[in-house]
C-alpha cells in the first residue's frame, strides 16, 4: 500500500474570537526568518542591522500589496469574472500572492529608500544580503498552499503524491486523487537555492548586486519547471502559462545583467 502526502483537513486555527489562517501564519514565519537572515548577512557586510528592521516595516506591507496586485491582475477571472467576487481580491489569507509583484514593488521602494536615505551600505549590498532570505521565506510560505489545498500539479501515483479532496480538485480531474505536490517541489528548490546563494560570499570576484541577480535567475529557472506541472487555471500566451513567460524574461534579463556586470568587474581587477 502506497503512502501519499495528505492534505491538512483544516486551513485555520480557531482561538475563541480569533481565527488564524495557516496560510497567513506560513507567510509571517517566512517574513520573520527572512528578517533574521537579512540582518545577519547585512551586518556581515558592514551594514547596520537596525536598518533592516526599519526597512521591514515598509517593505513587508509593500511586498504583500505588490504580490496581491500581480496575482489579481494575472488571475482576474477569479475576482471579476462571471462567478468572481471583487471583494475577494482583498482576502489575502485565502492565498494568492504573486512573487514577481512582491519582489518588483519591494525592490523599487527599497531602491528609492536607499537613494534618498542615509544608509551604512549601498542598495546593491542590501539586495545581496536579502537574496537568500527571500528564497527561504518563499519556501516557507509555500506550505501555506498545502494547507489551502491549492496550486498542486498534474495527477501522479508517485509515493510522494499529494492527496487532494474531491471538492478541491479542478474540473476534469475529479477522478484523480493524488497530484504532484508542487508546493513541496518549489519549497525544496527555494531552500536549495538559498544554500547556494549563501555560499556566494566566497566568490570574491562577484560585483555587488550579482547575488541578487543570481537569485532571480535561480528562482525563475525552478519556477518554469513548477509552472509546467501546475493545473490550476491561469492566463496563457501562445500556449504557455503567463508565469512561464515572466520567468523566461526574468532569466534572460538577470543573466544578461549578471554577465555584463561580471565583465565590468573583471576589467576593474
Amino acid at each position: 500500500m502506497k503512502t501519499f502526502i495528505p492534505t491538512p483537513t483544516n486551513s485555520k486555527l480557531e482561538l475563541g474570537f480569533l481565527t488564524l489562517h495557516y496560510y497567513a501564519i506560513a507567510i509571517l514565519i517566512g517574513i520573520v526568518v527572512a528578517i533574521l537572515i537579512t540582518r545577519a548577512r547585512y551586518q556581515d557586510r558592514g551594514g547596520n542591522p537596525n536598518e533592516i528592521n526599519d526597512l521591514a516595516t515598509i517593505l513587508i506591507p509593500v511586498g504583500i500589496i505588490g504580490g496581491r496586485i500581480y496575482h489579481v491582475i494575472t488571475s482576474p477571472d477569479n475576482y471579476f469574472g462571471k462567478n468572481g467576487h471583487p471583494i475577494d481580491a482583498f482576502k489575502v489569507w485565502q492565498g494568492g500572492l504573486g512573487i514577481w509583484g512582491a519582489v518588483a514593488l519591494g525592490a523599487l521602494v527599497a531602491f528609492l529608500k536607499f537613494r534618498k536615505g542615509n544608509f551604512s551600505q549601498p542598495f546593491a549590498v542590501f539586495a545581496d544580503a536579502i537574496a537568500p532570505a527571500l528564497l527561504v521565506a518563499q519556501g516557507i510560505g509555500r506550505f501555506g498552499n498545502w494547507f489551502n489545498a491549492e496550486l498542486f500539479g498534474k495527477p501522479t501515483t508517485l509515493p510522494w503524491g499529494l492527496e487532494i479532496p474531491v471538492m478541491s480538485r479542478p474540473i476534469g480531474f475529479e477522478n484523480f486523487s493524488t497530484f504532484h505536490p508542487t508546493f513541496l517541489y518549489e519549497a525544496l528548490w527555494c531552500f536549495a537555492g538559498a544554500l547556494v546563494l549563501s555560499k556566494a560570499k566566497s566568490m570574491k570576484k562577484l560585483a555587488a548586486g550579482q547575488v541578487f541577480l543570481a537569485y532571480i535567475f535561480l528562482y525563475s529557472l525552478g519556477r518554469i519547471w513548477i509552472e509546467s506541472l501546475r493545473i490550476d487555471s491561469a492566463h496563457q500566451f501562445i500556449g504557455l502559462r503567463l508565469n512561464i513567460w515572466v520567468s523566461a524574461v526574468a532569466i534572460l534579463l538577470s543573466a544578461g545583467v549578471f554577465l555584463r556586470n561580471s565583465r565590468g568587474s573583471s576589467n576593474r581587477i
